[in-house]
């Protein structure tokens, strides 16, 4: 199969895991009944708290993350990604941020902790410090040939500024590139769109993009837009503002015809960079 459907999910997510997990099943479930076979959730899409509330209940949380997003794939017959949770590193002080890419049989595709954290003094008062309490991944994102549907590339979030992150996942072969997040609304709405777009015209990729919405606690306000975007750089679907989906067909097919139409993949200068 080339053709199906791709839900980049949006939510809300507030410091309370149970109520997170509600309301994520009930978008997980309608994005199923409206025949999506690829979903993705949002970055933090379990917790959106501060960091001592984060790191106090990481241990629990990182096993009911990784159960919940088995379940769900399963019971919803969905491939499902989880866009970030915490996993504590060991020291009481730090976690990853990792997400998870299960299949529809419950079983573990690809997993990818944060390479790229977010330390940054915004103009508008807000200073974000996630080395503060977050270690970055060691390894690379991977690349997985997802049965029936295409190869994936994982990324998170603040990654999404660093395009040679997504050049060497297309040079692994990438069709598809997920990008789950928790943008703050201060630089979504400059940033974000824009380099969803350039991500997936430079690639020639699909991309899908879950997305936090709205007002989480504190004056932490997350920009929304949960996107999919073809290879032409075309916005298919944007879940606006309010917790829902972006969903939207994904045609493999459409991408080798795009690549060839526009082969900037192939004129690329490797050897002079």
């Amino acid at each position: 199969m080339t053709d199906f459907l791709a839900a980049a999910l949006q939510l809300t997510s507030t410091s309370k895991p149970e109520v997170n997990f509600s309301v994520a099943e009930e978008q997980i479930e309608l994005a199923s009944r409206r025949g999506a076979d690829l979903v993705g959730l949002p970055e933090n899409f379990a917790f959106m708290g501060d960091d001592e509330q984060r790191l106090e209940i990481s241990s629990s949380l990182a096993e009911q993350c990784s159960n919940f997003l088995v379940t769900m794939a399963r019971r919803y017959q969905v491939v499902l990604l989880g866009g970030g949770f915490p996993v504590p590193i060991g020291d009481g002080r730090h976690t990853l941020n990792r997400s998870e890419l299960v299949g529809r049989d419950g079983q573990l595709l690809a997993r990818y902790d944060k390479l790229h954290l977010f330390d940054v003094d915004l103009p508008d008062g807000n200073t974000y410090r996630e080395s503060a309490t977050i270690t970055p991944g060691q390894e690379l994102p991977p690349v997985v040939d997802v049965p029936g549907l295409c190869r994936v590339g994982l990324s998170i979030c603040y990654d999404v500024r660093f395009p040679e992150l997504y050049r060497y996942l297309v040079n692994k072969g990438a069709e598809l590139l997920m990008i789950p997040a928790a943008f703050t609304a201060f630089t979504g709405k400059d940033h974000w769109q824009v380099l969803l777009q350039a991500r997936a015209i430079e690639n020639t990729a699909y991309v899908v993009a879950p997305a936090q919405t709205g007002l989480h606690y504190g004056r932490r306000q997350s920009h929304g837009h949960a996107m999919v975007i073809d290879p032409w750089g075309t916005v298919l679907a944007d879940a606006g503002v309010q917790q829902g989906a972006a969903i939207a067909p994904a045609d493999i097919g459409h991408v080798g015809r795009i690549r060839e139409q526009m082969p900037s993949l192939k004129h690329r200068k490797p050897d002079l960079f």
